[in-house]
């Protein structure tokens, strides 16, 4: 009996996240001709920047409509010398594009003081995606779950007078948005955004905030307003997101998480006509999921 079977590809996060090495393993053996066809086309595209815009079936990436398939490869957890293969071996998988989180609390250890060398050197690992004619996604958290030691917030925000973690905290959003500038400046200066000619394509602001939010009562609603905006305002050109953020302000995009999305999802808030600095109008959208329908 023939049942038809819905995937849901959101644009933000398209997919599951899978680790590269379960990525290069499934690539060698299980494919068939569909996933060979898949590995070939992506080793071979050109990863082109540009405008970086989005309607109700895909991202539009200098003016052409593409698929991502994603995997993560977290730069903190492996050494330089281990990107490149890692790199590959997502390609080789059948992804274009590799997202990462960034980490507040290796970044600035202490207050003040930074370090991007070594296994932290962001932009290095950003520019190697590019080299595999790959796109990026930059996850900028602050909090990144449980993924990492204390969630990636520094230990030495713990000290600083009146700091209420994720609220409407003055104290929490100033050292937010330093970080955030922080990091975006960086990027920035190596021209790693679409617009600038790099692969970066989207960029996610807080993480999985949804139930924070509803236990924070008014203080999350105002947290997460203005963490959008802060966001927008730092004018990196390519779309924002936020993961399983179902009422994610404007022009931020919200996100549905699991394999029920497609079913349980009402669909994406609507952006404005300009997005994240960008001068190109965008379409307006309900739906921003990508349903693919099979026979089994």
């Amino acid at each position: 009996m023939a049942v038809s079977v819905s995937r849901v590809l959101l644009i933000s996060l398209i997919s599951m996240v899978i680790s590269a090495a379960i990525v290069h393993a499934k690539g060698r053996g299980h494919h068939g001709h569909r996933g060979k066809h898949l590995r070939h086309q992506n080793q071979n595209q050109s990863v082109q920047g540009g405008p970086v815009t989005y309607d109700g079936r895909s991202l539009i990436i200098n003016g052409k409509r593409e698929l991502l398939f994603s995997g993560a490869i977290h730069y903190t957890r492996s050494t330089p010398e281990m990107w490149p293969d890692l790199i590959k071996k997502a390609k080789h998988g059948g992804l274009n594009m590799i997202e990462t989180y960034v980490f507040w609390n290796i970044h600035e250890p202490v207050q003040g003081q930074y370090n991007f060398e070594g296994n932290y050197d962001l932009v290095r690992f950003i520019k190697l995606v590019q080299e595999y004619k790959m796109y990026a996604t930059i996850r900028l958290g602050p909090f990144i779950q449980a993924e990492w030691n204390h969630g990636g917030l520094p230990y030495w925000l713990r000290e600083v007078p009146g700091v209420i973690f994720r609220s409407d905290s003055e104290a929490f959003k100033y050292h937010m948005e330093k970080y955030v500038q922080l990091i975006v400046n960086k990027l920035k200066e190596a021209k790693l955004f679409a617009p600038q000619g790099g692969p970066i394509v989207l960029a996610q602001i807080e993480n999985e905030y949804n139930m924070v939010q509803l236990a924070y009562r008014e203080l999350g609603n105002n947290y997460v307003r203005w963490a959008a905006a802060m966001a927008v305002q730092q004018n990196i050109g390519v779309p924002w997101v936020m993961c399983k953020q179902k009422d994610a302000p404007d022009p931020v995009i919200n996100t549905c998480n699991g394999r029920q999305c497609g079913d349980t999802f009402m669909g994406p808030n609507k952006p404005t006509s300009q997005l994240c600095g960008l001068r190109t109008g965008l379409l307006n959208t309900e739906y921003l999921e990508t349903h693919l329908h099979k026979d089994q």
